[in-house]
């Protein structure tokens, strides 16, 4: 008995050893989890920093030489297109913002003509993290959520623009508020605001490529010896030894140290290989972060952290809610200067659902506010004589989005980016493709199609553009009675089965896609492994008889539908 009691109290003692030891296991890596995470996070933001230096260097030249051309710049609608193109070229608003701050200081541009470019710089900026909301499409869910995240940016900035444009042009209002604005404030010359992201990236981001986007600024405004010079720098400039210890040091060259300075290789070259390798780094680095904060955010801890991030303020105070969560995206994004890095670190949230697309509206609002001390710090440096014109179209910036917030944002019922990237989050689960489809036609072929129209003159533009924007508007308003009043409705139009279904339904289009895409698949895979005599199987198939295939092909039918 003493015997077996040994036995038992040893077999105790070794499952409490055990138990212990697996809880500690546990907690060690719950510990080790957290440091992961944010160099994971770290990456991320160094290689979003890589991916608009290779954008730049790939087509920094082209938005440069496009904003050279102030004839097709004197065009509200041409110069919304080219504010929407030249951002995406650029990867960044704050860049296209502060080119366009620089010509208005240099007398190059007038503020009335780059108030529109400004607002097409705030479309451009957006299609970053919508790149980023595509690294979760392995998921219907999370992609689902992802990209209503990151496309309820767009639909925010296309709605403002399409309302307020056309009232600029009528009304000059937001030229007129700005005037008033800059006359009544006592303007003196700032600094530079502070740029926490910078400071933490740069020694990394420093290492693999430094730019000269002073080049791109000067092509814009004119200087025709830049032309062939190349965006990558490769001279710093350091104070020299004191002489005599007495006036300012002077600034000497010497050789920059990063991974492309003594390379021969094209502009565009480099470019493209920074932009695959960002993408590679940016792709590996979202997809363990998620699979991080899955294993972080589960069971108790992820219901806490979503019911602190998602629960409004307690009665009277929830409508502050909102404008709380837009004064934390502004005063982030002022911290990092960059709305682009803000609203992509959010996105991977988003579609893991610990943020939702109710919160993540007004946090991308406020980002959107922050991103525009940017060109307003940018213009506080400009010389005397031209401060004024440049602080007026930084402040056309910040007042253009602070008009969006009060169209679409104070009443519930005005919210409708929304239920519009809901919209697009539901198609984009179901049909994966429309993603990029999306991206394609928003940010490429709409623009484009829209610039060779606005250059044809504004007769062409208006009587294009009235009938299409009529039609649109009928097919929403019918779209939203069959939703919620199908009764007010003829019959014929309770439904829109009297057109053909590809007029209506994605679903010829996903069939001719699928198609294609196999097609393509069998065809390669033939070319691959294509025999060159009969296998076994085609030489049992062809001794079979009809009735004896069909039975055949109707088990792999009811075995692939299983």
């Amino acid at each position: 008995l003493g015997a077996r009691l040994g036995c038992n109290t040893a077999a105790l003692c070794s499952l409490a050893e055990l138990g212990l030891y697996t809880k500690a296991k546990s907690i060690l890596s719950s510990l080790l989890k957290v440091p992961l995470m944010f160099g994971f996070l770290y990456l991320f933001v160094c290689s979003l920093d890589v991916l608009s230096s290779a954008f730049q260097l790939a087509g920094g030249k082209v938005a440069g030489d496009i904003f050279k051309d102030n004839a097709i710049l004197s065009n509200p609608v041409a110069g919304l297109v080219v504010g929407i193109l030249v951002t995406v070229l650029v990867q960044s608003s704050s860049t296209s913002t502060s080119i366009i701050v620089s010509m208005v200081a240099s007398g190059l541009l007038d503020v009335s003509s780059a108030i529109p470019i400004t607002m097409g710089s705030n479309i451009g900026t957006s299609v970053t993290n919508t790149i980023v909301a595509l690294m979760q499409a392995g998921d219907r869910d999370d992609f689902k959520r992802a990209f209503a995240g990151a496309t309820v940016h767009d639909c925010f900035n296309w709605l403002s623009v399409l309302v307020l444009l056309p009232l600029e042009v009528a009304s000059g209002y937001l030229h007129r508020v700005t005037k008033i604005a800059v006359a009544t404030l006592n303007i003196r010359s700032g600094q530079d605001a502070p740029s926490l992201l910078k400071v933490i990236t740069e020694p990394f981001t420093c290492l693999i490529i430094q730019l000269d986007k002073s080049v791109i600024t000067g092509i814009a405004m004119g200087d025709e010896s830049l032309s062939n010079r190349s965006l990558i720098k490769v001279w710093c400039e350091l104070p020299a030894q004191q002489g005599n210890g007495a006036g300012t040091d002077p600034l000497v060259p010497c050789p920059g140290h990063h991974l492309f300075v003594d390379s021969s290789l094209p502009d565009l070259a480099i470019g493209l290989m920074l932009l695959a390798g960002s993408l590679v780094v940016l792709c590996t680095c979202l997809i363990m972060l998620v699979k991080l904060l899955n294993s972080v955010l589960k069971g108790q801890a992820a219901k806490a952290i979503q019911k602190v991030i998602n629960t409004d303020l307690p009665f009277p105070f929830g409508w502050v809610t909102g404008y709380f969560a837009i004064l934390v995206g502004a005063a982030m994004t002022f911290v990092m200067q960059s709305s682009s890095v803000f609203t992509s670190a959010i996105t991977p949230l988003i579609g893991l659902g610990v943020i939702s697309i109710e919160r993540a509206y007004p946090l991308t609002l406020g980002s959107n506010i922050g991103t525009t001390t940017t060109a307003i710090l940018d213009a506080l440096a400009s010389p005397g004589d031209k401060l004024a014109s440049a602080f007026q179209i930084a402040l056309c910036h910040f007042f253009f989005n602070i008009s969006g917030i009060l169209l679409w944002y104070p009443l519930p019922c005005t919210r409708l980016p929304i239920h519009m990237a809901k919209e697009l989050g539901e198609c984009t689960a179901k049909y994966r493709w429309f993603a990029v489809l999306y991206l394609i036609v928003c940010f490429l072929l709409l623009p484009s199609l829209v610039f060779g129209i606005s250059m044809a003159g504004w007769e062409v533009l208006v009587g294009v553009g009235t009938p299409f924007l009529g039609l649109l508007t009928c097919v929403a308003m019918v779209n939203v009675l069959q939703r919620r009043k199908p009764s007010h409705l003829p019959k014929w139009l309770q439904t829109w089965d009297l057109l053909p279904s590809w007029l209506h339904s994605l679903q010829p289009m996903d069939r001719l896609i699928t198609q294609a895409t196999l097609c393509c698949v069998n065809r390669c895979s033939g070319n691959l492994d294509e025999p060159s005599e009969a296998s076994p199987q085609i030489k049992i198939r062809d001794t079979m008889t009809s009735s004896e295939r069909q039975v055949s092909a109707t088990g792999s039918f009811h075995t692939i539908a299983a």
